[in-house]
């Protein structure tokens, strides 16, 4: 699995567990609707971390605890 991917599954796991909708994460991270449906949909080949921050902080999660995950896993992960 490419790490765009990994960053969008565990996305959504978290969306999912939480019960939110990409719009509330955007009215609370403020990241653009666009950029979350980018980020799930895989439309960038990488994610800044500025945005993963943001979007966490929206998620009221650390950034150390949506980085982790088996999705994460060097051997789960391509070049």
């Amino acid at each position: 699995m490419r790490l765009n991917e990994a960053i969008s599954k565990r996305l959504e796991e978290i969306l999912i567990s939480k019960g939110m909708t990409q719009y509330e994460l955007f009215k609370k991270s403020g990241v653009p609707r666009s950029t979350i449906g980018n980020v799930i949909n895989c439309s960038y080949d990488s994610v800044k971390l500025r945005i993963i921050h943001e979007m966490c902080l929206g998620l009221e999660i650390g950034i150390e605890e949506f980085f982790t995950s088996p999705l994460f896993d060097e051997n789960n992960l391509e070049d």
